[in-house]
C-alpha cells in the first residue's frame, strides 16, 4: 500500500495528517464480519461513510482512503461476508444478502444514518442498501454502476464461473496477468500483488461474489433509487458499461475519469477524497 505519511487535504484547503486504520469484528447474520475503521481525533458532526469493496478483494483496497477520509468523520470499510476475514454464509448469497449484512454492521456500531460508498460489487451493495434502508442511507458514492447486457452477462458468468484448480498452479498465472493487464496508471506490480493474494483465498466460494453481481437487475435498481448518487467512471474494465447509468439515474450524475484506473484509490488519494468530500458535504442534491 501506498505510504500513510502524505497530508489529506480537506475542503477549505487545510492539511491534515492521516489518521490510524484500525481493525475490528462485529457479529452479522452470517458470522463475524471484519472492517477497517479509521475515524477523526474528536467527535464530528458528519455523517459515517461505509465503503463496499469490489469482489473477490477485501477492504483492503480502502486501506489508505480511510486513513485520509477518517480525519474528519468516521470511515468504515467491511468485508463482505464471504470475502477478507469475514465468515461466509453457508449457501450461495446474493446482493440482497450482502447488503443485509451490512445493515448488521450499521446496527452493531450503533449508526443510524450512513453515506456508502461502493466499488464495482460493492457500487451494487449500496444500491441495493439504499432501497432497503432508504431513511439511513442519505448519499451514495460508486466506483462504477455497470449495467450489462445479456450477452455481456453470460460471457461474464462464463469466465467468473467457480476456478479450476490446476497442479501445477498455472490457474494463479492466469489470474495474475488478468490483475496485471488491469491494472491502473501508476500502480507498481507490488501494489498488484498486495491486492491479488486477496484474490487467492478460498476459491470454493471467491466466485459467489461475482455471481451475485451478474444476478442482480442493476439498470431496474438504479433507477428506483431516490438518494443522490454520485458515479466515478474510472478508465478500467466496466467504463463502458457505467456509461450506461446516464439517464437511468433519477437523482445522480456521471464523473469520467479517464486518466485513473484500478488502483486510484492509492494513486490519487487526495484527489478522490476532495471528489468524495466535495459530494458528501455539498448541500446539492446530486
Amino acid at each position: 500500500m501506498l505510504d500513510q505519511t502524505a497530508l489529506s487535504t480537506d475542503r477549505q484547503g487545510m492539511k491534515h495528517s492521516p489518521t490510524s486504520v484500525r481493525r475490528q469484528y462485529v457479529d452479522g447474520r452470517f458470522g463475524q464480519i471484519h472492517m477497517r475503521v479509521a475515524k477523526p481525533k474528536s467527535e464530528s458532526e458528519k455523517i459515517p461513510l461505509l465503503c463496499f469493496h469490489m469482489s473477490p478483494n477485501s477492504s483492503l483496497i480502502y486501506q489508505t482512503f480511510l486513513g485520509h477520509m477518517g480525519v474528519d468523520r468516521l470511515a468504515v470499510a467491511p468485508d463482505t461476508p464471504g470475502f477478507g476475514e469475514s465468515d461466509p454464509p453457508t449457501s450461495q448469497p446474493s446482493i440482497s444478502d450482502y447488503a443485509a449484512a451490512m445493515t448488521d454492521v450499521m446496527d452493531a456500531l450503533d449508526l443510524k444514518q450512513v453515506d456508502v460508498m461502493g466499488y464495482h460489487t460493492g457500487s451494487e451493495t449500496c444500491v441495493e442498501l439504499a432501497l432497503q434502508q432508504p431513511d439511513r442511507v442519505r448519499k451514495l458514492i460508486l466506483t462504477s454502476a455497470p449495467i450489462f447486457s445479456d450477452e455481456e452477462l453470460s460471457g461474464f458468468r462464463d469466465h467468473y464461473s467457480k476456478p479450476e484448480l490446476s497442479e501445477d498452479g498455472s490457474h494463479v498465472a492466469e489470474k495474475w496477468k488478468s490483475y496485471l493487464h488491469w491494472a491502473g496508471p501508476g500502480w507498481t506490480m507490488e501494489h498488484v500483488a498486495v491486492q491479488f493474494a486477496d484474490a487467492l483465498r478460498r476459491p470454493d466460494i471467491s466466485w459467489w461474489g461475482h455471481s451475485a453481481a451478474f444476478d442482480f437487475p442493476m439498470k431496474d435498481k438504479l433507477s428506483q433509487v431516490l438518494q443522490p448518487v454520485l458515479v466515478l467512471n474510472p478508465n478500467d474494465d466496466l467504463v463502458e458499461q457505467s456509461r450506461r447509468a446516464d439517464g437511468i439515474m433519477q437523482n445522480g450524475r456521471i464523473h469520467e475519469l479517464p486518466d485513473w484506473g484500478h488502483g486510484y484509490l492509492d494513486i490519487h488519494t487526495d484527489e478522490a477524497c476532495a471528489l468524495v468530500r466535495e459530494f458528501l458535504d455539498s448541500e446539492t442534491t446530486s
